[in-house]
């Protein structure tokens, strides 16, 4: 006895995997370029999170002593004691701040009293780490808020 059943192959056709292909071609294109974005935007987003955090500490040590401490004295005075003048005659024991931050992409804030922008600044200098730029290149400080 002898079967004569024909047996289906099922499968896809080269023109649906061709289909499916450019789809996912354009949909890459798209959707790439602004995933691929995210990361600077969060490296804004934090060092804008960093200069709020830092001016806070220094209106608790302007509260504290009556005025922000100086240039020269720097944010390293919401950390440790810092001599020179202006005097910090009512500092905090132990800080204002457990240690200072470093910007995303790991240059040391700045600090300027009297500040160009407001009554003191406080800034990244942004992803090439130089004054001024564009994009995430441009300095991100407490006058950007």
């Amino acid at each position: 006895m002898h079967k004569t059943a024909k047996h289906q192959l099922s499968g896809f056709t080269l023109v649906e995997v061709l289909v499916v292909v450019v789809i996912l071609g354009i949909l890459a294109a798209v959707v790439v370029p602004r995933v691929m974005d995210q990361p600077d935007r969060a490296k804004v987003v934090k060092a804008s999170t960093d200069v709020q955090a830092l001016m806070t500490a220094l209106n608790m040590y302007r509260l504290d002593n009556n005025q922000y401490p100086s240039t020269e004295q720097g944010l390293q005075a919401l950390v440790q004691r810092p001599a020179g003048q202006p005097e910090a005659r009512n500092w905090k024991a132990g800080g204002y701040v457990d240690r200072l931050p470093r910007d995303p992409w790991d240059g040391e804030y700045q600090y300027l009293n009297p500040g160009i922008h407001a009554e003191i600044d406080v800034y990244s200098l942004g992803a090439d780490q130089t004054l001024g730029g564009e994009g995430i290149n441009a300095d991100i400080g407490n006058w950007n808020r």
